[in-house]
Formats: C-alpha cells, sequence, structure tokens
C-alpha cells in the first residue's frame, strides 16, 4: 500500500457519514462534502459541511475544521485554535491515537485499503457518549 502524501488529499471530497448513538437509541446520516486545501508546505485545512439528520427530524447544517500537518509517517491534526487532536498513518488500515475530551475517550481507525476511497471510524465512549462514527469519502 502506498504511503500517501498532503498532495493525495488536497480537493474535494463527497462526505456520507452514519452515526449510531447507543446512549440515545437513535441513528443519523449526514451528507456533504470535505474540502482540503494547502495552507503551507505539508499542510492542508480540512473543512466539511453536510446536511446532518437524526431520525425523523429536521436537517441541521453542519460544519467543523481542522489542520492536518503531513510528517514522515504521520499526520498530525489539530483544532484550527492549534490544539492537538489526534494522528493517524495515512496508509492501509491503521488505528489513529486516542483524544480524550473530559471523560469520554475518542478512538479512531483510517481505512486507505480502497484508495481514493477512504474511511474514518470513531468510536466514542464515556458517561456522556457512546457513538460509533462511520465517515466515508469519495473523490466529488
Amino acid at each position: 500500500m502506498k504511503h500517501l502524501r498532503a498532495q493525495d488529499f488536497q480537493g474535494q471530497w463527497r462526505l456520507t457519514r452514519r452515526i449510531e448513538d447507543r446512549r440515545l437509541r437513535i441513528e443519523g446520516e449526514l451528507e456533504g462534502e470535505a474540502i482540503l486545501v494547502p495552507v503551507q508546505d505539508g499542510t492542508l485545512t480540512y473543512r466539511e459541511t453536510g446536511e446532518l439528520r437524526f431520525g425523523d427530524s429536521a436537517p441541521l447544517e453542519a460544519s467543523r475544521a481542522y489542520q492536518w500537518a503531513f510528517d514522515e509517517a504521520v499526520v498530525k491534526v489539530a483544532f484550527t485554535d492549534g490544539r492537538p487532536f489526534h494522528d493517524f498513518v495515512p496508509e492501509g488500515l491503521h488505528q489513529g491515537s486516542d483524544h480524550q475530551c473530559g471523560s469520554d475517550r475518542y478512538r479512531v481507525e483510517y481505512d486507505f485499503t480502497n484508495w481514493p476511497q477512504w474511511r474514518a471510524i470513531w468510536t466514542v465512549k464515556g458517561p456522556r457518549k457512546d457513538y460509533t462514527s462511520i465517515s466515508e469519502y469519495a473523490p466529488a
């Protein structure tokens, strides 16, 4: 499997996300896009927007943004204010680093085995949260 670089991710991606919230016993879906734009050598800004719907409720506009810094073998993801979020290896199937948010633990696995389609699977557990989020990306 090839080691992916910043330029491999640049551009627009179609994004679909399924969310299974075990604590609230609801399922959600997001349809939207992710755009990765270079801001300096080896760093991309990741921005996603979409429509999020849980069950029969009215859709919500959803968005988020991160900074992706590509190091030799690792992508370091940070919040837009520079605080670290998690790291991942951009190839094959790899567990990313965990992120602790208060008492809730975020665990991610990235799957690049079907490149240029790829996915990120988040499992979040703690006293306030218990859900799995599967984000699927495809070239737009």
